[in-house]
C-alpha cells in the first residue's frame, strides 16, 4: 500500500548533517501518525554520505535511497525523488536543516484542507549575508516583472505538493529545470506557510554565487520569451534615433549648415537599428519554437466528475 507522505531529501556531501536530519524528520513524521517514506537522493556525494544513507536504510524500513552515478545538481536530484515518490503527498526539503522539518505538519494540514501546493515562504533568513538577501529580493522582483506574477517571493524548493501536482511535474520533459517555477506554472490551489529559515546545521553552502546565477538564468529563460524580443525593441529605438538624426541633418543641409557629422551618426543608428530589428524578428520566431520544444502539457485537469478519478494530465 502506498504511503500517505513521501519526503524527498536531495543530498550532496552532507555527512555532517544527515544523522540530525534523519532524526528530526523521523520524529516529525512519526508524530503525524500516518504512513510515510523518506526518499534520500545521493547526488554523487564524495564524502561518507552514501555509506551513511545505506546504513539508515538498513535500520529503518521507511528509508529509500537513490544513488546517482555522478553529480547532476540539486534540481535533477529533486526531480528523481519526485519520480520515485509513491506518497499521496510529496514533501521536498533539503538535508542542511535550513528549512525546519517541524513545519511539515502545518503544510499537511493545509493540504488536507484542499491546497494542491503548500510552499514555505521565508519570514527571515538567518546566517545569510546582506548581499545574498538583497540579491534574492532583486531577483524575485525581476523574475516577476519578466515572467509574470505567478512566482511568489522569498520561496525556495521547500514545499508539500499533492500527488496530482507531482504527476504534472513528472510529465515536463525539460532538462534545464527550475522546479519552483514549474510548480507555480502547474497551477492548482497554492498556499504559503510562513517560517523563519535557520542557518545550515553544518558544512558550507552547496549553492555558491555561480550556481545561484545559473539557477536564476534557468528561471528567467524557462518562463519568459521576453529576453528574445529585447533586440527588437532596441532596434526600433535605434531606428527612431537614426530617423530623427537624419531629419535634423536634412534641416541643417537645407539651412546651409555642415550636416556631415550628424549624417554619419544617422547612418550608424539606422544600420545598427536595422540589424537589431532583424535579430528581434528572428527572436520572435525563435520564441515560438522555444514554446513548442519545451513539450509541456497543453493544459492541466485538476479534477473531473462523471469519469473515473485519474491523475491530473495535460
Amino acid at each position: 500500500m502506498d504511503p500517505v507522505y513521501s519526503v524527498v531529501i536531495p543530498c550532496y556531501n552532507e555527512e555532517e548533517s544527515i544523522g540530525e536530519t534523519h532524526r528530526r524528520l523521523t520524529n516529525v513524521m512519526r508524530g503525524m501518525g500516518e504512513s510515510y517514506e523518506l526518499v534520500y537522493v545521493n547526488d554523487g556525494s564524495r564524502d561518507d554520505t552514501p555509506a551513511m544513507l545505506d546504513k539508515l536504510a538498513d535500520g529503518d524500513d521507511c528509508v529509500r535511497v537513490l544513488h546517482f552515478a555522478a553529480n547532476r545538481g540539486h534540481q535533477v536530484a529533486v526531480s528523481a525523488g519526485l519520480d520515485y515518490a509513491q506518497g499521496q503527498a510529496v514533501v521536498i526539503i533539503d538535508a542542511d536543516l535550513q528549512d525546519p522539518p517541524e513545519i511539515i505538519p502545518e503544510m499537511a494540514a493545509r493540504w488536507k484542507a484542499g491546497a494542491g501546493v503548500v510552499y514555505g515562504k521565508r519570514r527571515s533568513r538567518a546566517g545569510e549575508s546582506k548581499f545574498k538577501e538583497w540579491s534574492a529580493k532583486v531577483y524575485y522582483r525581476v523574475l516577476r516583472k519578466i515572467a509574470g506574477d505567478i512566482f511568489p517571493e522569498d520561496t525556495g524548493d521547500f514545499r508539500l505538493v499533492d500527488k496530482k501536482v507531482a504527476d504534472v511535474i513528472r510529465d515536463m520533459p525539460e532538462h534545464a529545470r527550475y522546479l519552483r517555477g514549474m510548480f507555480a506554472w502547474a497551477g492548482f490551489e497554492q498556499e504559503a506557510v510562513l517560517y523563519d529559515r535557520d542557518r545550515r546545521y553544518a558544512g558550507e553552502t552547496h549553492y555558491p554565487l555561480k550556481k545561484m546565477l545559473r539557477l536564476a538564468a534557468h528561471g528567467i529563460m524557462s518562463f519568459s520569451e521576453k529576453p528574445l524580443l529585447w533586440a527588437l525593441w532596441l532596434g526600433l529605438i535605434w531606428l527612431f534615433m537614426g530617423g530623427l538624426l537624419l531629419l535634423i541633418a536634412l534641416v541643417m543641409a537645407i539651412a546651409g549648415g555642415n550636416a556631415g557629422g550628424v549624417m554619419r551618426y544617422a547612418v550608424t543608428c539606422l544600420a545598427t537599428g536595422s540589424i537589431l530589428a532583424a535579430l528581434g524578428i528572428l527572436g520572435a520566431y525563435l520564441a515560438r519554437v522555444y514554446e513548442e520544444v519545451k513539450g509541456r502539457p497543453l493544459y492541466v485537469v485538476a479534477r473531473t466528475r462523471g469519469y473515473e478519478e485519474e491523475n491530473a494530465r495535460g
